[in-house]
């Protein structure tokens, strides 16, 4: 049997202009920015005016560590949001921007996928409303005013050896990792080493998605350390002058974006660090301001729960003052067969034996939400491939580590298929069973804040940092900086440093090979293994296969 694409069934959609799904949820179209028909910015004064509701019930989609076999986390999170208006509740969905630079690289677009979709997919996926072009240019700016004050005479003194403030693309272009700047003469400043990242990975991205609002944006943009003097003294973007300049760049930007899925439901699309490099959730702004308007909240956080899951809880939710009611954990039979030892062109036969031995990083998983104290249920998302021999594999699996788990078939029958899971989370929610906690204080040292993240979630024996690393630790929490939650940049592939390592490791050690601080966002970045904050091009980028066809319509985007 043939199935359609993404890309035909959301080119079929029958979508509601975008004042009738603001009303779904109580905004009036005065209340909206349009950007065409079928997306809008929502107002600051709208926000404002739904202050003094009650919040809904939130609740998190996460997975398992990804894999090539697909998990679908995503589209569970826009089936699941369907499934709730399915069954009568008032539900809309928080999800975050795409990055250009994946989707020409591996991924080719990310919006939920079959009939869980969010539409309009291909703006989207491309420049959208501008946000991410307005994040870029506004961390830019500041990159040119830091590099425009040491050439006008250097009046902050700054070392322009210890500049820490690199610049951004948003693209996959490992080139640009480490560059020299300024060459050419007195004219062009004085040269030094510089680098790029990519702009999910910038502290703009990350202030701008846990702000509450201008006023709070601008403080977090002061507070941002762009270098450092010769008696080691920190330079404030706030000494540069330039946090003003970044915020009326920023000023859309911080608007949430309203959209909807293929079934006109609501949806807020505001936001894109990556999970890996960042801390991996949409805006505080667009999650708080959900939970004002709509009863049930469904929203995601990036790759495993071993990265999105634990920043969810450790930063935004300590950060923003929220907690989830429960946690939805997708989980694929490809994926359990993969890391059960089956290679991906043979994931389409049955192999009971390979789910349950694959099963073990479901469990870890399983195991380390729930230590957040928040109830778990686990939703097979469904594969036309699997067997019912390979489900009940995976629901007896669950069942002995005290979960339930639901075969979700959102995909393929939209919230028809995902009606059941929905039931299972209202039930769960409803309950009143959750009791969230993050799992370190504020006041623990902060060495000792990554070595909790790398015993209790990636359970390694031990933590290797170099004296160089330990020492500005201690250096940043004599400076005020140790109450800090800790961001892990750390491959999304393995609960290890090493991406090859798949299943449920143990006796690993997790080497720290940097540590950063953005004091603007309030959080401290570990640096860990070989990840890289600019990532690189594959070897086939999906790039190579992107281009318009006769009718003007873009192919290979999905």
């Amino acid at each position: 049997m043939s199935y359609k694409s993404d890309i035909e069934i959301a080119r079929e959609a029958n979508k509601k202009p975008i004042q009738e799904i603001g009303a779904k949820i109580g905004i009036d179209s005065a209340d909206l920015l349009p950007y065409g028909h079928d997306k809008a910015k929502v107002s600051q004064n709208f926000i404002n005016s739904v202050q003094d509701r009650e919040d809904g019930k939130l609740i998190l989609v996460t997975a398992i560590n990804p894999t090539p076999a697909g998990e679908g986390k995503t589209t569970t999170t826009v089936g699941l949001g369907d499934g709730l208006n399915r069954i009568g509740k008032n539900a809309m969905i928080c999800i975050r921007e795409a990055s250009l630079g994946p989707n020409f690289g591996m991924k080719g677009g990310a919006a939920g996928g079959g009939y869980a979709q969010v539409v309009p997919m291909e703006e989207m996926n491309l420049h959208f409303t501008g946000d991410f072009h307005a994040i870029t240019s506004a961390h830019s700016l500041l990159s040119a005013m830091i590099d425009n004050h040491i050439y006008w005479g250097n009046e902050q003194e700054i070392d322009t050896r210890r500049v820490a403030w690199r610049r951004v693309v948003d693209m996959n272009d490992r080139a640009l990792r480490q560059i020299t700047a300024s060459l050419g003469g007195v004219s062009n400043g004085f040269p030094r080493e510089a680098g790029f990242d990519i702009t999910v990975a910038s502290e703009v991205m990350a202030i701008l998605c846990l702000a509450n609002d201008l006023k709070d944006l601008e403080k977090r943009l002061g507070d941002i350390i762009v270098a450092y003097r010769r008696d080691k003294s920190p330079v404030y973007c706030r000494d540069i002058k330039a946090e003003g300049a970044m915020t009326v760049l920023l000023k859309d930007a911080m608007q949430p974006n309203l959209v909807q899925t293929l079934e006109n439901n609501p949806a807020f699309v505001h936001g894109g660090p990556f999970a890996n490099i960042a801390h991996g959730c949409n805006s505080v702004i667009a999650t708080k301001t959900a939970l004002k308007v709509a009863d049930y909240v469904v929203t995601e956080a990036g790759f495993g729960a071993d990265l999105g899951a634990e920043k969810f809880m450790n930063i935004k939710c300590r950060k923003a003052g929220i907690a989830p009611s429960a946690v939805v954990l997708v989980a694929t039979v490809r994926a359990m067969k993969m890391n059960g030892g089956v290679a991906k062109a043979d994931l389409g036969a049955e192999n009971v034996e390979a789910v349950k031995s694959g099963c073990a990083n479901l469990g870890r998983h399983i195991e380390n939400v729930k230590s957040f104290g928040v109830p778990v249920v686990v939703a097979i998302n469904h594969f036309v491939t699997d067997t019912d021999a390979e489900v009940q594999a995976v629901k007896d699996y669950c069942g002995e580590h005290g979960v339930e788990a639901v075969l979700s078939r959102h995909w393929e029958l939209g919230s028809e298929g995902s009606a059941p899971l929905a039931e299972k989370v209202v039930e769960i929610v409803e309950g009143g069973t959750a009791n969230f906690a993050p799992i370190y204080p504020d006041d623990m040292p902060l060495f000792e804040k990554i070595e909790t993240i790398a015993k209790r979630i990636y359970r390694a024996d031990e933590v290797l940092a170099d004296n160089k690393i330990r020492n500005q630790l201690r250096e940043w929490e004599e400076a005020g900086y140790g109450n800090l939650p800790v961001c892990m940049a750390k491959t999304q592939y393995s609960f290890s440093t090493d991406p090859s390592l798949r299943g449920a490791p143990t006796g690993h050690s997790v080497p720290v090979r940097e540590v950063r601080l953005s004091a603007g966002a309030g959080f401290i970045v570990v640096v860990c293994g070989e990840i890289m904050t600019m990532p690189g091009l594959p070897r086939k980028p999906a790039a190579e296969t992107i281009c318009l066809n006769d009718a003007g319509e873009i192919e290979g985007l999905f």
